[in-house]
């Protein structure tokens, strides 16, 4: 019986732990079509009369991978509870990141606060040169090839806000070309346009044979 006991016990302790990794899983378990990233978690605590109270507070990162990212801080009692606010709160804040064939229009530098942010475009096979913090946002976002440098704060806070300021001052060609009084070919570089270009025809490619393949299912 006590071996029968410990190996009791023993399931339990995988239980746990399988609930564990189910918390930190994110928007695949929750059934969502969002990829969601942690960023930092931090305890803080509160003095009041009798000592002190404990919370947690979560900076977290939620996008589609297709240009929607937006970023939340939720603070609550327990770790879980703090990310689902943030979650919630980075919902609330979601916007549109102009691309071009998987990276940013043109080299754009955001600051809030201490943080300061350079991104530069890059060409395709790249990847995202990018610390923890400006990697999270990137890839909610749906950039693969980007070159990035932080130039402030350290503090990931600070980091993220500057990362959010870059991305949300980025513009597309088209714009700057009415901006401008100008075709879009003297304004994007003719790499860019074919590049873009190329994306679209692949786009629609790929939307004609989910289509063709939509019947005979």
């Amino acid at each position: 019986m006590p071996p029968a006991s410990r190996r009791g016990s023993g399931g339990g302790g995988g239980e746990r732990r399988d609930r564990r990794d189910d918390r930190r899983g994110g928007a695949a378990e929750r059934g969502t079509a969002y990829l969601e990233r942690v960023v930092t978690i931090n305890r803080v605590a509160k003095v009041v009369q009798g000592g002190r109270r404990f919370s947690f507070t979560a900076l977290v990162v939620v996008g589609d991978g297709n240009g929607l990212v937006g970023v939340g801080y939720g603070k609550a009692k327990e770790v879980p509870a703090a990310i689902a606010k943030g979650v919630e709160a980075a919902k609330k804040g979601f916007f549109r990141v102009p691309r071009i064939a998987g990276t940013i229009p043109h080299t754009v530098q955001g600051e809030d606060a201490a943080g300061v942010v350079l991104l530069k475009p890059a060409s395709p096979g790249t990847g995202v040169i990018a610390g923890g913090p400006v990697r999270a946002v990137l890839e909610c976002a749906g950039i693969h090839d980007v070159l990035s440098r932080s130039l402030g704060s350290s503090n990931p806070i600070n980091v993220i806000h500057a990362t959010v300021a870059a991305l949300k001052s980025l513009n597309r060609p088209e714009e700057i070309a009415a901006r401008r009084g100008l075709p879009i070919e003297h304004v994007a570089p003719a790499a860019m346009l074919r590049a873009r270009a190329a994306a679209a025809a692949t786009a629609a490619t790929n939307g004609t044979s989910e289509r063709e393949r939509e019947p005979s299912q």
